[in-house]
């Protein structure tokens, strides 16, 4: 197990590892089709999405946490 204080940073991660492969996955179709080679330009097309993901998740957090939680209630 890993502890509590690591559980934001790794949502993250996996997260951002998950929406990679859903747009990788959807762009690479429909730039090139769903043929022969598609998952070597998956690949590629993933290890260019994941780094960037995962930038883009920890740059982008601390600028909308506040925001969610100013618009978000109580209730």
């Amino acid at each position: 197990m890993i502890k509590k204080k690591y559980a934001q940073p790794l949502f993250m991660i996996i997260m951002s590892f998950g929406m990679s492969v859903i747009i990788g996955a959807v762009v690479t179709i429909v730039h090139t089709g769903f043929n022969d080679g598609f998952f070597d330009r998956f690949l590629v097309a993933l290890t260019f999405a994941f780094p960037i993901a995962i930038i883009a998740a920890f740059t982008m957090a601390p600028l909308v946490r506040p925001i969610v939680n100013k618009i978000a209630s109580e209730d």
